[in-house]
């Protein structure tokens, strides 16, 4: 059976360097520490869990999840980042989504999408030199109505069995739940942070109590951590997939120079 040999989550933003220059070099450090790690578990494969910033995925259609389906991705370019294409796992992707099909979960395709920011910098942190195949792997948080915390715990869980049970003894898997944390993006609360509830989430996900976050609701993270907090289902499916693993924080600084909790977690499955 295949492993998911590592498992990790961290902020997907960053803004200028000398609005927080010592904050955000501890901040880099922790993203970099994060990529040679998982450099060192030489994965065959990347699922990097995130969000579409409504370029690819608009609210014309909203869909919970949706998995990118293709050999080949070139990214949107938006925030200045190169348009440097990488590869997919068709492979792979297809193949969970009638596995999770048939475990009660429709999962939407998209054969042809533009990754933006939310992935490919994340990628380009852990990822340099496109190494690894990625597997794009999107929930709807940015939806008028979100998929709930217990549902991508279960989903998680669902790419757990999977792995497990469907795919070729060798191969290696690594997820990253990008994203949050507390983050206000263009509300009227935008700069705020909420540390305590940050480090809330980042306790419980390192304690392996992530199965209690789940228990949560959508509008009860919304109104803790912003609508751009729901990011924190990211680093949810993370821990599901290595469900009950301890973990350790990376790193943790809040920043409102960036308008966003910025911090880094790995699993140990």
């Amino acid at each position: 059976m295949a492993r998911i040999v590592g498992s990790f989550a961290m902020s997907h933003v960053v803004f200028e360097h000398d609005k927080a220059p010592e904050k955000a070099t501890r901040v880099f450090a922790g993203m970099r520490e994060i990529g040679r790690r998982i450099t060192a578990l030489e994965p065959d494969l990347l699922i990097i869990v995130t969000s579409d910033h409504l370029n690819n995925f608009t609210l014309a259609l909203q869909a919970p999840f949706i998995v990118g389906v293709a050999d080949e991705y070139r990214p949107l370019g938006d925030m200045g980042l190169a348009r440097t294409p990488f590869r997919g796992n068709r492979a792979f992707a297809d193949a969970f989504v009638r596995f999770a099909a048939r475990n009660g979960f429709d999962l939407a395709r998209a054969e042809e999408i533009r990754p933006d920011h939310g992935l490919v910098f994340p990628n380009l942190i852990v990822n340099p030199g496109n190494r690894i195949a990625v597997l794009p792997f999107y929930i709807g948080v940015a939806n008028d109505v979100p998929p709930s915390p217990r549902r991508v715990w279960m989903l998680a869980q669902c790419l757990s069995k999977f792995t497990d049970s469907e795919r070729p003894k060798s191969e290696r898997v690594v997820v990253l739940g990008t994203g949050g944390l507390s983050h206000w993006l263009c509300e009227v609360e935008q700069g705020r942070v909420n540390e305590e509830f940050d480090r809330f989430v980042i306790a419980k996900l390192t304690s392996g109590a992530g199965d209690e976050l789940a228990e949560l609701s959508a509008e009860q993270i919304r109104g803790q951590a912003g609508r751009s907090g729901l990011e924190m289902m990211h680093w949810l499916f993370a821990a599901g997939a290595v469900a009950g693993s301890s973990g350790e924080m990376v790193f943790y600084e809040p920043m409102p120079e960036w308008i966003t909790g910025m911090g880094g977690i790995a699993f140990a499955p």
